[in-house]
């Protein structure tokens, strides 16, 4: 299908991006234009206008940057997933990365885009949200800077406003800990049936600290805070027990493919899977 008529701009500044963004609260940013593209040529989405972020430098980096990672909003997923950086200092995202869609996918999208896109079965989603990590976008009035934890609202929401525009990344330093990305994929479409992230630390024969991200289950990607609580302090043999919990409170969805109840089912099975392997890493 062709989508609706649309006024195109293609700044080469973040500064121009952001001034023409603000004069145009209905238009859409264009990183990769993986889910905003299909939706327009189906009628879905129809914005007046699309500004393309393709032309502006210091989007697409990966660097250390104190005790974190900093990674910029147009940075392909191929990049995230290959970056050296992140496979030395806080691996989950390019774990994370290396499982999205197919090689051209992971080529073209990028983690700016997927993350505003808000997908319920998005793979980095779980990957930030066990990170705690940080979102920073830009606007008129200036930088603001959103904790992953607080950032998705709902299915293909966030707390993005209107005016803002994503422009990096910002993650932990996971040395000594073990950092872990299961998914179940979806034969077709490549996205997580379920997803989970997880980072651990372990110490003394028990679970000093854990964190638990899950994707693909629910409206929304979530901690499985019931899992991280029943594990905090335990044993690893908890874990059996502890994982009963991942799927608690949540409104599964399902579909012709995976029902909620066989989602919570893979939650379980899958957070088992990525704790295990997370602990002996």
């Amino acid at each position: 299908m062709i989508p609706a008529n649309f006024d195109y701009q293609s700044p080469s500044t973040l500064k121009e991006a952001v001034e023409l963004l603000a004069f145009n609260g209905e238009a859409k940013i264009l990183a990769g234009g993986h889910s905003l593209l299909p939706a327009m040529k189906m009628r879905l989405a129809a914005p007046p206008a699309l500004i393309d972020l393709g032309r502006i430098a210091g989007l697409n980096h990966i660097r250390e940057s104190g005790n974190q990672v900093v990674i910029g909003a147009m940075t392909p997923h191929a990049d995230v997933a290959g970056s050296a950086v992140l496979h030395k200092l806080s691996a989950l995202l390019a774990l994370a990365a290396a499982q999205i869609g197919d090689r051209q996918v992971r080529n073209r999208g990028t983690i700016g885009g997927s993350l505003a896109g808000a997908h319920p079965a998005a793979d980095y989603p779980a990957a930030v949200l066990a990170l705690d990590a940080e979102i920073v976008a830009v606007s008129r009035s200036g930088e603001r800077v959103i904790p992953a934890t607080k950032f998705f609202t709902g299915m293909f929401t966030t707390t993005l406003r209107p005016d803002e525009i994503i422009t990096e990344v910002r993650v932990p330093k996971t040395q000594g800990e073990g950092v872990v990305y299961k998914k179940f994929h979806h034969p077709a479409s490549g996205y997580a049936v379920v997803g989970v992230a997880v980072r651990l630390k372990a110490g003394g024969g028990k679970i000093e600290n854990v964190a638990v991200g899950i994707t693909g289950v629910s409206h929304i990607a979530y901690r499985a805070t019931a899992v991280e609580d029943a594990l905090r302090g335990k044993p690893a043999f908890a874990m059996a027990e502890a994982v009963q919990h991942a799927a608690d409170g949540v409104d599964a969805l399902g579909d012709h493919f995976a029902s909620a109840e066989y989602r919570k089912h893979l939650a379980t099975v899958y957070t088992r899977r990525a704790l295990e392997q997370a602990v002996k890493a």
